[in-house]
């Protein structure tokens, strides 16, 4: 039995399974100006006693260093190293990228609509596959975003239907004049070879319909009485089962959700269950979050994808004789890139990869950081999670002019566990992007200091007078690295429009802060990293 436990971390969570130490903080400088007081009096805090502190900030316009504090050391990111994979990949495909999704049938159509043979939906590696379309063109995000929904204790959900774009690929066979399947429903998934991630063991795959999530929403009620358990999609792929009391305000909220197999997708009877006891009046402890969500991970996305097409395909009338329920028969595949355009039943086209940048940075979405990683591989003729990132590694240092010294990335485009950069090469990453043509798109993706993504609630909540001068002023991603209750790494990495007018590329790294004491610990020093950017925005 595999159990999604609920785990005490901070926002942007990262597994870490490594121990590493750069020293302290001295305040003293590779070149530039001396580090301010104000500065080091927030590095110099209890908190932060066996702690190791490292900042580059550089005017993006004269390439002047302002501050350098130990900038040449290998630390740990976090979910900075997105800034690289996104980066790339936006450099790569352009902004105005748009994935689509094709669907064809395999066999011919009679002139009563029946299709004597297979449809196929292969997977181009659309992140979002319109479950995320705002009807504005934008893709909708909140600040707790549901992948981290398990980590965070809680997410806010978005609005938009997860299966909209699997309804829209339905309807358009509807409307090409299939009215019959006498043959399978199959997905193509085989964009590039499939991979896991350390950061929760996440499958990295290009078929991806609600993060590859089962969300549930869990509502208390009255005491004694069973609270309200929802979720969503709803599919015969995965169900749910609720045995959850609410219980007397105050007493404390014990939540588990559990599957007996992970894998049972494809299979009748394949069941989540979520049992345990929620007070009345229960709020998560984030910002702005109002009710408990938590979600199961789907462990065959292929299989899953199959169900809920057929599934869409019935909504919109068209008819499937193969069964509903059953794994997805990818042995029964054409050769790769046979598929003919006349052969194309439907198609579903993406909203611009600069609105999945946003998601991805401001959110800091780990299977989208991943997904990227891969598109930059395939545009550059590779297919595996190793060779993406050996002509990641070659791009940024014959192109980008990163010295391989200052960063290492040997396992995933995420972050976690083990992605080491100094902030020199993250800074010289930022510097470079900034004269790029997509450098509009990636600096409008960094979450915005007090405005949203992982700094919504920075110097906001609670109010930081400090900072308040700043927000709107900040835009960086953030990363923090926790294992176990240790607290290993915060970062900030991005660009600060300066009081005097100045835009500045920085990187300011904490690792080795300590064992995590509570939630708000964590938030703290999110505070501090927040009021150090905003004394660099008011000194320049």
């Amino acid at each position: 039995m595999k159990r999604n436990k609920t785990v005490l971390a901070p926002i942007s969570i990262i597994l870490l399974l490594s121990f590493f130490s750069i020293g302290g903080c001295d305040g003293n400088n590779t070149q530039g100006s001396p580090i301010p007081d104000g500065i080091l009096e927030v590095m110099q805090k209890p908190l932060y006693a066996n702690a190791a502190w490292s900042l580059r900030v550089v005017d993006l316009d004269t390439g002047e260093a302002i501050y350098d504090l130990k900038p040449n050391v290998l630390a740990f990111t976090g979910s900075v190293r997105k800034l690289y994979s996104v980066g790339l990949a936006l450099n790569e495909l352009g902004p105005e990228h748009r994935f689509k999704t094709p669907v064809y049938r395999r066999g011919d159509v009679s002139k009563d609509g029946t299709l004597t043979g297979d449809l196929i939906l292969v997977a181009k590696g659309d992140l979002t596959m319109g479950g995320r379309n705002t009807p504005e063109g934008t893709v909708a995000f909140t600040s707790f975003d549901h992948t981290e929904a398990n980590s965070l204790g809680s997410a806010i959900l978005t609005k938009p239907d997860p299966l909209a774009g699997i309804d829209e690929l339905a309807a358009q066979v509807a409307a090409s004049g299939i009215k019959k399947v006498e043959g399978d429903v199959v997905i193509d998934a085989r964009l590039f070879d499939h991979f896991r991630v350390p950061n929760g063991n996440v499958l990295i795959t290009p078929i991806i319909i609600n993060d590859n999530l089962v969300d549930v929403t869990i509502i208390p009620t009255e005491p004694g009485r069973p609270a309200i358990v929802d979720w969503r999609p709803k599919s015969a792929a995965f169900d749910v089962e609720a045995d959850v009391i609410t219980v007397p305000e105050g007493e404390t909220k014990e939540i588990t959700l559990f599957s007996f197999n992970p894998t049972c997708i494809g299979f009748a009877g394949c069941i989540g269950k979520v049992q345990g006891q929620i007070p009345v009046g229960f709020k998560p402890g984030l910002p702005g979050v109002e009710t408990l969500v938590q979600t199961f991970k789907v462990e065959d996305p292929a299989s899953y994808a199959r169900i809920v097409f057929i599934e869409a395909l019935e909504r919109a009338g068209v008819e499937v004789t193969a069964a509903t329920i059953a794994k997805n028969q990818s042995d029964n595949l054409p050769p790769r890139n046979s598929y003919t355009e006349d052969a194309k039943a439907a198609e579903l086209v993406s909203l611009p990869y600069s609105q999945y940048t946003k998601l991805i940075l401001k959110v800091s979405h780990n299977l989208g950081a991943n997904l990227s990683l891969m598109l930059f591989g395939l545009a550059k003729g590779v297919r595996t999670i190793g060779d993406a990132l050996a002509v990641e590694r070659e791009t940024l240092i014959n192109d980008f002019g990163l010295k391989g010294s200052e960063f290492n990335f040997p396992t995933n485009g995420s972050g976690s566990p083990d992605s080491q950069a100094a902030p020199s090469a993250t800074v010289k990453l930022l510097i470079e992007m900034s004269k790029r043509g997509v450098f509009i798109p990636y600096f409008d993706s960094f979450p915005i200091l007090g405005v949203d993504g992982s700094l919504a609630a920075v110097g906001v909540n609670p109010p930081n007078p400090v900072i308040e001068p700043a927000i709107g002023k900040v835009f960086a991603k953030t990363g923090t690295t926790v294992l176990d209750g240790f607290f290993k790494a915060q970062v900030f990495a991005g660009y600060i429009d300066a009081k005097s007018g100045k835009r500045l590329a920085y990187g300011l790294y904490v690792n080795n802060i300590g064992q995590l004491q509570s939630i708000a610990e964590a938030i703290a020093v999110f505070s501090d990293e927040g009021e150090i950017s905003a004394i660099i925005y008011d000194l320049n």
